[in-house]
Formats: structure tokens, sequence, C-alpha cells
């Protein structure tokens, strides 16, 4: 199913300025141009036509009518199933994301890939975390049959309203920028290679791309720095899709909290939800465990196999049969599915390949 596919460090843990500087096999940028989002029908994957905010009218993937749960395990969770026995949801024990089956878009980024993903995966996030037995509860039956015909934006058309490819300026009846092309962080100075991933500065949190002050459960503000203004780092970006946007709470610390840490290491270890594949210092080899939505982290630092220090969303199988992920990266200067520094590739032999390490399902 699914695929045809803030000014400061925060601890002392290593900066980008540490890693391993030219990637060698390079991908050189395409044409110029924005990211593709569009429904079968509905739109071109040259960006004509294309829905921006995620949302359309195609027809669903599955039948809304009679369906049935099976358990499987491995991770523990409760699938639907169609009449004709297709997968119309899946629910993880202990995770709030979930996948349902929906109208197939295509996500294409021609600035940097001539990859292609189609998928009909549609993530969504639950109002709490999944339980055995909890499709018997009075507040899914409800959730579930709206949500099965819902074509408003979900994770990965949010994600993708961020697109340093291009993404259109939205704002909330407040007048704050709460969604537009992201960039990963101001320019270093000190770096003079655009591909080496520090040419542009890590440290850059959600509320940097917002330009607001936050205040955090423990009572904890920080304010915004003018020159982060509309800029994400990898793990920042998570914080503004999955929790600015989707409700997951957030904490501004790297140790055990409710929600989501600040930095990727944390995620990995304390982060909400199933901890899929732990790290052993060395690429995970099988990939069936994965569904699209899924956190992946990478270690990138040279000589340090078993620090975590990189974070995408697994967006499943690409048009070329390869596991393309989407995250916010210095070469490419914010979000991106692209291959600019480094293929957005799990599988095979180059850099980020390489450094996969661990996967997490919120």
């Amino acid at each position: 199913m699914h695929s045809a596919n803030v000014g400061r460090r925060r601890d002392n843990r290593p900066t980008r300025r540490a890693v391993l500087g030219t990637i060698a096999g390079v991908a050189t940028a395409g044409a110029v141009g924005g990211y593709a989002w569009a429904h079968r029908g509905h739109g071109s994957d040259d960006g004509t036509g294309t829905v921006a905010d995620g949302t359309g009218t195609g027809p669903s993937a599955r039948p809304t009518g009679a369906h049935s749960f099976e358990r499987l395990s491995a991770p523990g969770r409760t699938v639907a199933r169609a009449a004709d026995g297709g997968t119309l949801a899946t629910f993880t024990d202990g995770a709030r994301t979930a996948v349902l089956a929906g109208p197939t878009r295509h996500f294409s980024e021609s600035r940097t890939t001539t990859a292609k993903v189609t998928t009909d995966a549609w993530v969504r996030v639950l109002p709490h975390e999944w339980q055995r037995g909890m499709e018997k509860s009075a507040w899914f039956k409800g959730w579930f049959a709206k949500a099965l015909g819902d074509t408003s934006p979900d994770v990965f058309a949010v994600a993708f309203q961020y697109s340093s490819a291009g993404a259109p300026d939205k704002h909330n009846a407040a007048g704050v920028r709460y969604a537009g092309t992201a960039h990963f962080g101001p320019r270093n100075a000190g770096v003079s290679n655009p591909l080496d991933f520090a040419y542009y500065d890590e440290k850059s949190d959600f509320y940097d791309y917002l330009g607001i002050p936050w205040t955090f459960p423990d009572g904890t503000r920080m304010q915004p720095e003018k020159a982060r203004y509309g800029d994400v780092d990898c793990s920042g970006f998570q914080r503004l899709v999955w929790g600015y946007r989707m409700g997951i709470p957030l904490h501004n610390t790297n140790t055990r909290g409710a929600g989501l840490p600040r930095r990727a290491f944390a995620i990995a270890a304390h982060g909400p939800g199933r901890l899929l594949i732990p790290s052993t210092g060395e690429p995970p080899t099988d990939f069936s465990i994965l569904q699209p939505g899924d956190l992946v982290f990478f270690a990138i630092i040279k000589d340090q196999p078993n620090l975590i220090d990189h974070v995408g969303i697994y967006m499943g199988i690409d048009d070329q049969g390869r596991h393309r992920f989407y995250s916010s990266r210095s070469a490419a200067n914010g979000p991106t599915m692209g291959d600019l520094s480094g293929h957005a590739l799990l599988d095979g032999t180059d850099f980020y390949a390489r450094g996969f390490r661990a996967a997490r399902r919120l």
C-alpha cells in the first residue's frame, strides 16, 4: 500500500563545521523551478496546475463503505481493511501517526532531482496515542469516518508548504506568516563552498521561522532571532511541521519530556511514539518496517558513526524504486526531497544512505 512507488548552540555537541566537506558524487542542480504537488488528473509534475496547500477532490484510493480491523505485530498495530481486503489505514500502538489511503498524489522537485514520489498515503495525527482496541471507542468511530474522506492538508502537504524550491506565503489572522518558502539558516561567512554542510548555519528553530516568541510548558520563553526569520534547521523543521502545525507537544530541552525535544539525536532517543529501528552504528538493511511519515535519523558527522545529527520524514518509494526522505538541509538551504550534496535516499551507498541509523514513528 501507499507507494508506487536560537543564536546559541544549546548543548556542547559538535556543529556541522566538524562534518565532512564536499561530498563526492554531488548531484548537480536541475533547472530552476518550484516543487510540484498534484492529484492524478488534477495537475502536472512540472508545477502547472498544482494545488499548493494539499487540498483536493481526487477520488479515494479505497471505498469508504464496510470495513474490518486486523491486528498485526512487530510493531503492534491495528490495520483497517476495506471489503476487498485492501488497506484503508494503519494505527501503531503507542504512536499518534496514522496512515490512511486516499487520493493519489505526486511529489517532485525538479530543482534538485529527477525523482518523483507517487503515493496514496495520507499521514494524519491522531488526538491520542493509539492503543489496542481503540477502534471500538466512540471518539475513534467519529474521527475515522471523517478522516477517510478528508483531503485537507496532511503531514506531507504541510511539509511541502515550506519547500526551499518555492512555496507561497500563508498568513494567519494575526498576520504571522505560518507557511511559505523556508531556508536552513543564516549564511556562514567562514565557509566558502556552497555544498558544504556548514554553508548555512544550523540552530534555527520553528519560532525563528515564525518570528514570534514562544513559551514552552516549563515556562521557558524563547525569543526569535531576526537573522533567522524564515529559517529552520533539520529538527526545527520537524518541530514546525509536527508540533506547531500538527499539534504534537514541544519542549525545549534534549532530555525526556512530553513531546518533541529540540535536537535530532534527542528526538531519536526521547521522542514520542515508537522507536522502530534502534541505532547500532551501522546502516539498517531492512526497510520493511517503515511507513510514510516515519522519522528517519542520520549520523553525518565525520568519524562519529554513533552521533545522530540529522532527521527527515520518510516519503516511501520513489519512481526509481528507491527509499526517499524529505528534510531541511544546508546545501539545499531548506526543506528538500532532492539530491543536492547527497541523495535523499535511505538505500544504496550514497552519503545519507551510509549515515542512516534509526527510525521512529511519532
